[in-house]
């Protein structure tokens, strides 16, 4: 099964970080149901910046973990590449 690990900006713009095997479904899950994470609940409308695709849950656990140890500066810099990349 495909798992996606992708990056919301906030209503207060922080950024959250997550993985699914339906980003569509997570977001509005985010901004519509209690079911979403409680720290998107309260930030709530959140807006899809980028999600990278894998094939397995254990390699996207990885990349979320390795995107959750930048720093915000880090993660901002990361989503302008993804964003610029996917253009090209």
């Amino acid at each position: 099964m495909e798992y996606f690990v992708y990056i919301v900006k906030c209503a207060d713009k922080t950024l959250y970080t997550g993985i699914t095997t339906d980003v569509a479904r997570r977001i509005y899950e985010h901004n519509n149901l209690d079911s979403g994470a409680k720290y998107t609940a309260a930030r709530r409308p959140v807006s899809l910046l980028i999600s990278e695709r894998f094939p397995n849950r254990k390699s996207a656990a990885k990349r979320e973990y390795e995107i959750k140890q930048m720093t915000r500066e880090e993660k901002l810099q990361f989503i302008a590449a993804h964003i610029e990349a996917s253009r090209a």
